[in-house]
């Protein structure tokens, strides 16, 4: 014999009682024994709840109760042979009109009581089953109506009624002996008492129902039809990449169900264990979906947890004073006061010091608790002994499960270190010495991000999931998401990293998407937005989104972007920038910066800040975590001022080279913007601070290239005209170098805490000597490398390589 129990939306529709009935027959044609549990159609049991409270209040139910009269004979009329409606429709006008009685008695009364409550809900099962026993009857073979008050019974604690397990068995047995052949339809939930007077069987009834029916005949599987393809990893209205699981242990999908999983009642559990029926979830809407089947253990090469479920709203009650240290029985009065009010506590933990003990309940539960409290413990709040219950809303539990975590090391690490990263603070934390569960308390606000933060964390690792927000659009952004967009194949099954681009946001237009935004077609999509670019309101929203692993991206030269680092960081989002402006700012801003990144657990990478795509900020944080000691630092930072000294050679003018450079790209708009070597400074500024030295941009020490004549003209073309003017200059600077055998380079230098950029001449034995095209190159000097410096040399400008250094950065906060 197997049971097969059908939710609500299994049988809330004529397509899905179209469904049903094929997983009947199908089950009919392996020759297989069965008997069906269904709840109510979908819907109906919250309506005769809201048309109680209606009726109470004096106003009308009548057209609402026909709604759900005329929902059950359009199943009929459609299902059913004409001959063989009649029968139905008359069963279900009896049950309909003892409906409308009961409301009129409600009405009348202007109050519904609970033994009322449970007679009126009841009729959602009455009608279903009896509707889906003819059904069945015609499509599938004989069948009869279960009416489970019947044979039942349980005691008047209406609404929630506890079973009379012996007398139940038997009657149940008896109920199956009379009716072999046929197929029982049974009504889930509900039940009577002694007395003959119905009750039902509180939240998740029908599967409740289905596991006494199961426990009774000796079934070999219970079966529990729903919308969804069994227990998942977590809520999929919640996590986007939660999937179904094969298997759990009864203890697994118990504590999954009592915080909060949805597809199985907690108390089903029960009569399956003590008689070891297995139970299977299926899905109505997909058959063929193998589903989770629930046995004794759980497979010892399964995955260590078996799922997050949550608690959305929760209290936290804390009791503590020197009053409880070493006091014997303090816990057992404080529990049991709780209990003899009616107070169901989810979650406790105790400080070993014995001063608190901090325990979850219920938010309505909150006011009985804190007069409990203050009643029992009136002594010792007055005499000091006891503080005052601290309460604290708006919480949220999250609970991580599974039987394998007991030999899991490090598995609590995993937990609380994603968690960090997302920047969830724990108020609480509970785990017995089972380990088969680790509970924690979080802000309510942080729910999401912190069940989306575990689940990415322990299911689909190594795969780190980022959730980004692009600021700026220009050439370094738009080549950084194209690159994206072409590795993100490689970066997901090599490099374990996964992109969800959240948000774009450009000067003119802004782009804000939870879920994702394509990277195929964002320029599209960001064109088609209705919100204007606003930097304020693009970080406020980012921030509100509240999304694990989020990354904000810098691809700005913006003076204005850098301002919104701190608040990022305060939010626990990382910073990924290619914008140099902050970093070499006022010192106290880029320490300030430093430090919120490393409080808040986040990451603040800006490698192209100096070498673009060259890995130098790297390689110097290496040599200094290994011990080394930088003595020098020798470097070429712009890419554009060492192609033009590469190319002043022979016959060339240096105006025509400066030209060359601005019609290949090399330069800004007005080429003295690099001449200056302003943009050089920053540069080595931000390398001289990565070393340790408290610097300011005005230390450093600049050589102009340029003549005053120069750098004063008011346009570009007057630039032009008077460099061309100054060609004697640069021409005795070219001639005086190749007299000596050397070349004219301009060169960054740190030394003895002195920071400068001047033009130098060096000869063949320099490093920097057979420099080439725009190239970058860094020498770093250290007590490792004295007599042979290291050398670092590459391309140092242009979007393909910044994007990729970007990359580069962004995939290196996922390592963390």
């Amino acid at each position: 014999m197997k049971i097969l129990k059908f939710g609500g939306t299994s049988v809330g529709s004529p397509h899905a009682i179209g469904m049903l009935l094929q997983i009947v027959k199908d089950h009919k044609q392996r020759g297989e024994a069965i008997a069906l549990i269904c709840s109510a159609m979908s819907g109906v049991t919250d309506t005769l709840l809201h048309s109680m409270t209606t009726a109470a209040a004096g106003g009308e139910v009548q057209p609402t109760l026909k709604e759900i009269e005329q929902r059950h004979y359009e199943v009929v009329r459609g299902f059913l042979e004409v001959k063989h409606q009649n029968q139905a429709l008359l069963g279900l006008k009896l049950f309909f009109n003892e409906l409308e009685e009961l409301f009129s008695g409600i009405r009348t009364l202007g109050e519904v009581s609970p033994r009322t409550k449970d007679r009126v809900v009841a009729y959602g099962e009455l009608c279903s089953n009896l509707m889906l026993a003819h059904v069945v009857g015609q499509h599938c073979g004989p069948a009869v109506f279960g009416d489970a008050r019947q044979f039942i019974k349980t005691d008047s604690t209406y609404g929630k009624a506890a079973v009379n397990g012996p007398l139940t068995g038997d009657l149940t047995r008896g109920f199956f002996e009379q009716n072999q052949g046929a197929i029982p339809v049974i009504t889930g939930f509900v039940a009577s008492n002694e007395q003959g007077e119905t009750t039902t069987l509180g939240r998740g009834g029908s599967d409740y129902t289905a596991a006494i029916v199961g426990a009774a005949v000796g079934a070999s599987e219970i079966q529990i039809w729903t919308d969804v393809d069994g227990f998942m990893t977590s809520d999929p209205r919640m996590v986007k990449k939660a999937f179904p699981l094969k298997q759990l242990s009864y203890n697994e999908a118990i504590e999954l169900s009592y915080f909060g999983a949805k597809v199985i009642h907690p108390p089903t559990m029960l009569p399956a264990i003590a008689n070891n029926i297995r139970i299977i979830i299926k899905n109505t809407f997909n058959p063929t979906f193998e589903g989770t089947v629930i046995g004794p253990r759980a497979t010892a090469n399964s995955t260590l947890i078996k799922g997050i479920s949550y608690i959305r709203d929760i209290s936290l009650v804390n009791v503590q004073g020197s009053g409880m240290v070493g006091h014997k029985g303090f816990s057992g009065r404080l529990f049991n006061t709780l209990a003899n009010c009616g107070v169901n506590v989810t979650l406790i933990t105790q400080a070993s010091s014995e001063h608190s003990i901090t325990f979850a309940i219920s938010p309505q539960d909150v006011p009985a608790a804190s007069h409990a409290i203050q009643e029992e413990f009136a002594y010792e709040l007055l005499s000091g002994k006891l503080e005052q219950p601290d309460i604290e809303q708006e919480l949220s539990i999250v609970a991580v499960v599974g039987e394998n975590m007991r030999n899991a090391k490090g598995l609590s690490g995993k937990v609380f270190s994603a968690l960090g990263r997302s920047g969830v603070n724990i108020n609480a934390i509970a785990q017995g010495s089972s380990e088969l569960n680790i509970s924690m308390v979080l802000e309510k606000q942080d729910l999401q991000k912190a069940v989306n933060a575990i689940h990415d964390a322990l299911f689909l690792s190594p795969v780190k999931t980022l959730n980004v927000f692009c600021c700026g659009t220009g050439t370094i952004g738009h080549t950084l998401l194209r690159q994206l967009q072409e590795h993100h194949a490689y970066l997901e099954t090599q490099r374990h990293v996964k992109v969800n681009l959240a948000g774009i946001c450009n000067s003119r237009k802004m782009l804000i998407r939870s879920e994702g935004i394509g990277l195929g077609n964002w320029q599209q999509e960001l064109q088609e937005s209705e919100d204007a670019g606003n930097l304020d309101a693009f970080v406020e929203q980012a921030i509100s989104l509240n999304l694990p692993n989020s990354v904000f991206i810098d691809n700005t030269g913006s003076a204005v972007v850098p301002q919104v680092y701190n608040t990022l960081f305060q939010s626990s989002i990382s910073v990924v920038t290619c914008n140099k402006i902050g970093n070499s700012g006022p010192f106290e801003d880029y320490s300030r910066s430093k430090r919120l990144a490393r409080k808040n657990g986040v990451d603040y990478w800006y490698e192209t800040n100096v070498g673009a795509g060259l890995p130098i900020i790297t390689t110097l944080h290496d040599l200094l975590i290994s011990g080394d000691e930088v003595l020098k630092i020798e470097a070429i930072l712009s890419g554009t001022i060492s192609f033009i000294f590469n190319e002043f050679k022979g016959d060339r003018t240096f105006a025509s080279v400066v030209r060359e450079a601005q019609e290949k790209g090399f330069t800004e708009p007005d080429p003295r913007d690099d001449l200056s070597g302003l943009d050089f400074a920053r540069k080595l500024l931000i390398l001289a601070r990565e070393t340790g030295l408290p610097t300011e941009l005005e230390e450093v020490q600049i050589q102009p290239i340029l003549p005053q004549s120069c750098l004063q003209a008011p346009t570009v073309e007057a630039f032009y005209e008077e460099l061309e003017k100054s060609e004697e200059y640069f021409v005795a600077l070219k001639e005086k170098a190749a007299a000596e055998n050397k070349v004219l380079r301009y060169v960054g230098k740190l030394e003895d805490g002195q920071v400068k950029v001047e033009l130098m001449t060096v000869d063949a034995n320099h490093a920097f000597y057979g420099l080439s095209g725009s190239d970058n190159i860094i020498s770093f000097t250290t007590n490792r490398y004295r007599f042979n410096p290291m050398v670092i040399k590459g391309p140092g400008a242009g979007a393909e390589v910044t994007a990729g250094g970007v990359l580069a950065d962004l995939v290196r906060v996922a390592a963390q």
